[in-house]
């Protein structure tokens, strides 16, 4: 499988309710590599590398928890990079 990097600015209610660390345990479950942090404005930042289809279904499960509701999602292609692992931002 073809390996992708995207940018993606989440939005709703992303910030204070584990979507971070939620991004973290599904990327590493999934061989993705990147990072995820929280903007100042309430909005969550990610990077992430790997094939479409993990990247979607991390998408999923981040976005399936009780406490998460992404309004939105602007995402772009990024070149990829050479990373081994994915990180939590502060």
């Amino acid at each position: 499988m073809r390996k992708v990097r995207k940018h993606i600015i989440f939005s709703g209610l992303v910030q204070g309710v584990g979507f971070r660390y939620r991004s973290y345990y599904a990327a590493s479950k999934l061989g993705l590599t990147g990072w995820v942090r929280n903007l100042a404005d309430g909005r969550v930042e990610m990077e992430v590398q790997g094939d479409e289809k993990s990247i979607g279904d991390m998408i999923d499960q981040v976005g399936s928890g009780w406490s998460v509701h992404i309004d939105n999602m602007e995402i772009r292609d990024l070149p990829l990079e050479d990373e081994r692992e994915f990180r939590v931002r502060y």
